[in-house]
């Protein structure tokens, strides 16, 4: 009797808990650009992508805590003020976002949370590897929007501030931090009727 009993708890416990989160997957496009002075040179947006997946775990029926796992490509377009040459100065990351999510009823949500990267770009800058001019690890601040539909699907926005430099000692202007805008679509693979 109490191994049934204890089944039996077991069970709802767990499923209780399974109807508190979602699972998804989630891709889009980066515009980044860098923030922070230059000499000689000034940089505009570059378009990279980003994608990968997240578990939305719920705390109530509003609030949720969200953990990503994405690959992110960002960077900038350098142009040389002296000499008019441009090339594209670009990034790789495997970027882990923990997000706190706040769901209105209707699907609407805002969300904020810090992510880090770790820097796994490959290919050059001028004559030199990206890696050996960067740092390895890179720490931002998220701000989103979005909308998230009952049946899984959804579209969000999302701004990530820098907040640690890119370059590392031995580019020789290392003060300057990312800026990224995200934009892209979501979906969910099961537990969308949590929705408020």
């Amino acid at each position: 009797m109490k191994k049934i009993l204890l089944a039996a708890l077991l069970f709802v416990s767990i499923s209780g808990f399974a109807q508190k989160f979602q699972l998804g997957i989630k891709a889009g496009a980066n515009i980044s650009n860098f923030n922070g002075s230059f000499e000689d040179v000034k940089t505009k947006s570059l378009i990279g992508f980003y994608g990968g997946a997240f578990t939305s775990f719920f705390i109530g029926n509003h609030f949720a805590l969200q953990p990503e796992v994405l690959i992110s490509t960002q960077g900038a377009k350098i142009e040389s003020l002296s000499t008019s040459d441009k090339e594209d100065f670009k990034l790789t990351y495997l970027t882990i976002p923990v997000m706190a999510k706040f769901e209105f009823n209707g699907g609407f949500y805002l969300e904020t949370g810090p992510e880090a990267g770790i820097n796994i770009s490959g290919g050059n800058f001028g004559d030199r590897k990206v890696k050996d001019i960067t740092q390895s690890a890179d720490f931002l601040w998220g701000f989103g929007l979005g909308y998230h539909a009952p049946f899984g699907l959804g579209i969000g926005a999302r701004y990530n501030l820098g907040l640690s430099k890119i370059g590392n000692a031995n580019f020789s202007d290392p003060n300057f931090k990312n800026s990224v805008i995200q934009v892209g679509l979501f979906y969910t693979i099961f537990n969308n009727n949590i929705h408020p």
